[in-house]
Formats: structure tokens, sequence, C-alpha cells
């Protein structure tokens, strides 16, 4: 790993996590706002709605890696002519894959909604108003894609970040409107999330356009490269489609089974859990684009070298906030929301745990993606992911309670875990021994002793927000410690003491 290439990750690490932090205050905050002013039943409407068409996200998530392989791979050869094709072969593909969205949603997922959901009676209009403004949010989505990949590739995460905060802050502003206008607050919600998703999307293409050169938009007819494109999103889509699959197949299981306000204590972990992995996803976003620019580049040896020590990191920064959290759970969520529905709590642990042994995956799967030689990762993934539904399906006719789907998640995510790394192994030259001696070794026992600290002390603070701080603060010092004392390296410790000394 090269100097400039360690400053270059460090500094957009920053940013990134500047932009989470403000980003977790911010959505926290909006979360209570928005439970208070819906409610339990219209706040569970509004997830399980809007879940209906993350299920076409497969469609768009083949094509998100799709784009960010490719851009990224051409500007790590800097071959400018091939990347302005792929960018606008990407903008057209999006725009085509709106289309095929739109009319999925407008077919398939209305029928869903509407003959079998079991939303509460007299909420069907309020919920089919939701599903309109979630499926046009969705579009503008799709066809912002090829602009956030480049932001992304050319790793100008300051803006990236700032952009991030700006998304949070227009949320908070609607949540705080809402709770103020008459009418009907679920529907005035979805219409107003609508409007900021219209407003991001001419952002990011309006600077995309001033600033990246390949970012104007031209008619190629390359069919060879649109194969590639094509045939690596066909297999990711496969991919893509178990994750959308299992995630958003739950909550339509939970709500068969159960009723919306198991989706609402479903909902409520799922948002904390997304803020949650920003800790290792933020970093992770900072160093995916050298794994694929150093795949590119030849430099294999680097390229893995960086996967380990990602994998590491990620780890260990989602241990800092995880750990805690899981302890605190039931207390954090009743001083941050008030009245907490039933499951909330169990959810909150269990989706925290999973995000826990999923957070070194983006590295690994990212260094895949970038040999292009994806067909059978995608396979087997897909088919791992995939069975959380019959699974838990089983499990529930049997009858399970509502956390029997994440227990059964959390067993495949390993599975699925273990079946990434033998075909990594299979593709380049990837070291099991050294993988698990940096990654897992040195972790586990930070993980153990971090994990039992925590769960001792906590008792000893008062169940009010200042005994939540100070036991934070208590926590990720220990964490801390115990990071430098049993997951480093003689050479990172070394490294720590002399940015320290530079200091002081």
């Amino acid at each position: 790993m090269t100097s400039e290439s360690n400053k270059r990750i460090a500094k957009n690490t920053f940013f990134l996590y500047v932009r989470m932090i403000v980003s977790i205050v911010v959505n926290l905050y909006t979360v209570r706002l928005l439970w208070q002013v819906l409610g339990v039943d219209d706040y569970g409407i509004y997830n399980l709605v809007g879940g209906i068409v993350l299920m076409f996200a497969f469609l768009n998530n083949a094509m998100i890696a799709s784009s960010q392989r490719f851009i990224s791979f051409e500007l790590g050869r800097g071959d400018s002519e091939r990347l302005r094709k792929t960018f606008s072969i990407s903008v057209s593909v999006h725009v085509l894959l709106a289309v095929l969205v739109f009319v999925l949603a407008e077919t398939i997922g209305l029928w869903f909604l509407n003959y079998k959901l079991n939303i509460p009676v007299g909420r069907m209009s309020a919920a089919n108003w939701v599903y309109q403004c979630s499926v046009m949010a969705f579009l503008l989505n799709i066809v912002s894609v090829p602009y956030n990949a480049c932001i992304v590739a050319h790793e100008h995460m300051k803006v990236y970040g700032y952009f991030g905060i700006l998304d949070v802050m227009l949320k908070l502003g609607i949540v705080l409107l809402v709770a103020r206008l008459p009418g009907d607050s679920l529907i005035e919600y979805a219409l107003l999330i609508l409007a900021v998703s219209a407003t991001m999307r001419l952002i990011y293409g309006v600077y995309c356009s001033r600033h990246f050169e390949e970012c104007k938009f031209s008619k190629f007819k390359d069919r060879a490269l649109m194969r590639e494109m094509f045939s690596f999103a066909g297999w990711s889509f496969l991919g893509n489609m178990g994750f959308s699959v299992r995630d958003q197949g739950i909550n339509i299981l939970l709500n068969v089974f159960f009723n919306v306000a198991v989706n609402a204590a479903k909902g409520i972990a799922n948002q904390v859990g997304g803020v949650i992995n920003g800790f290792a996803s933020n970093f992770t976003m900072a160093v995916n684009p050298q794994i694929t620019k150093r795949y590119a580049t030849g430099e294999v040896e680097s390229m893995m070298n960086l996967v380990y020590n990602g994998c590491k990191l990620s780890l260990i920064l989602m241990s800092i906030v995880v750990i805690p959290l899981i302890v605190s759970a039931p207390v954090v969520l009743r001083l941050w929301l008030g009245e907490v529905a039933p499951y909330t709590v169990g959810f909150l642990q269990l989706v925290l745990l999973l995000s826990l042994i999923e957070c070194v995956v983006s590295p690994i799967t990212t260094s895949i993606q970038a040999t292009g030689m994806i067909k059978k990762f995608q396979i087997v993934i897909s088919m791992i992911i995939i069975a959380n539904i019959p699974i838990s399906w089983v499990c529930l006719k049997a009858g399970g309670n509502p956390y029997t789907v994440m227990v059964v998640s959390i067993g495949l995510s390993i599975i699925a875990l273990v079946a990434r790394l033998i075909i990594l192994h299979e593709l380049v030259r990837f070291s099991y021994r050294k993988f698990f001696g940096m990654v897992y070794m040195r972790t586990l026992p930070y993980l153990l002793f971090s994990s039992l600290i925590s769960s001792y002390t906590f008792k000893f603070f008062a169940s009010n927000i200042w005994g939540v701080v100070l036991f934070g603060v208590l926590s990720v010092v220990s964490s801390l410690v115990l990071i430098y004392a049993m997951a480093l390296t003689t050479g990172e410790r070394s490294f720590i003491k002399k940015r320290i000394g530079k200091y002081f």
C-alpha cells in the first residue's frame, strides 16, 4: 500500500465519518419524531409498503455493482475513452431499468399491495399513496446510480459527505413540517420524501456534469462493452435478488403471521441497524475503489493486503458501537422512543449481531467483483440467502416467534461468509491462514473481553440519559484500550505511537 493511497483512504474515511456522525444524530432524532408523528400502525405501514418497492431493488443493485466496478476499473487503467463509453452505456441501461421497474411495480407490486397484505381497515387509500410515492422515489434513485458511482470511483468523498448531510437534514425538515400540517401525516410524509429524492437527484447530476469529463451523455454503440456490463450485471442480479428477497420477504412473512405492529418493531430495528452499519460501510466505501483499481493494474498482492486490513478494521469499528448498544438496547430504546412496541428490543439486538457478522463482507465481495468472474459467486450466495424465506416460513408455521426469522438469517449469513472465502481463494492468491490470523485471531479475544466488560459494567449505571452517556464513554475507552493491547500488530501499535508522538 503506497503512502499516497494511505493518505487518500484516511482522508476519504475522515470525510465519510463526519457525514456518518451527523447522519446518525439527525437520523435517530428524525426516526423518533416520525414514530411520534405517524404512530405504531402508520409507521409499520410505511415500512411494509416501502418494502414492496424495495423488492425490485435487486434489479437496480445489480447495475449499481456493475457501474461501480466498470467505472473504477477504467479509472484504474486510465482509459478515458472507454470510461466515457462506460458511463453513457450505464446511463442508458439505468433508464431502461427504471422503465422495467415501473411496469413491474404498477402490475405485480400493486396487486400484491391491495390483495395480499394485512393492512388495517381504512388505511388502504393511504397505503396506495405511500406506494406510488415510493415507486417514483425509487425510479429517481435508479437513474442517479451512474452519477453516484462516478463520485465514489473518483473518491470525491468530501462532496459525497456534504450531499449525505444535506439529504438527512432535508428529511428531518419534512418530519418537522409534517408534524405541523393538517391532514393525513402518512400521505404528506410520503409526498415530501419524493420531493427530497427529486432534489438530490438534480444536485448529484449537476455536480457530476460539472466536475467529471465522462459525465456527459453521448450515444455509443459498443456491443462488446454492453455485453460485458450486462453479463456482470446479470450475475449480480442473482446475488442482489437474494438479499432483496431475504430482507423484504421477511417483512412480508412477519406481516402474514403476525401484524403491522411487528413490522413496526422490525422497522425500528432496521433503521438503527442501517445507521450503525455506516460505521463499517463508510470505511469500506473509501477502501473499495482502491481494491478494484489495484486489481486493474495487476497489483493483486497489494489488493489482498488491503482486503485483509479492510475486513479487520471494519470488524473493529463496528464492534466499538455494536457491543455496548446490544447491552444497553432496552434502556436506549425506552429513552429514545418512549413507548416501545413489543419485540423491538430483541429485533434490534439480533439485527446488530447480524451487522457485526456481515461487516467484513464488503471488501471480500469487492475483490471478487474486481476479477469480473462472478458467475459461481452470485449463484452460490443467492441460493444461500434466498433459503432464508422457506426456512423461516417452516419455522413460523411450526409455531416460531418473530425472532425466529433473524436467527435463521444469522446462521445463513455465517454460511455465506465461508462460501465467499472459498470462492475468493479459487480466483486470486488468497490465504485462509493470513485472513483468519489477521481478521479473527486478533479480534475474537478483544470481542470476548469487550462483551464481558460491557455486560458487567452496565448494571452499575443509572437507567437515564446520563447513565447511558457515561456507559457509552466507558465502553469506547475500554474498547480502544483492548484493541490496542489485543487486536493490533506490533507494527500497527508502533505506527500509532509515532502518530501520537507528533502531537505530544
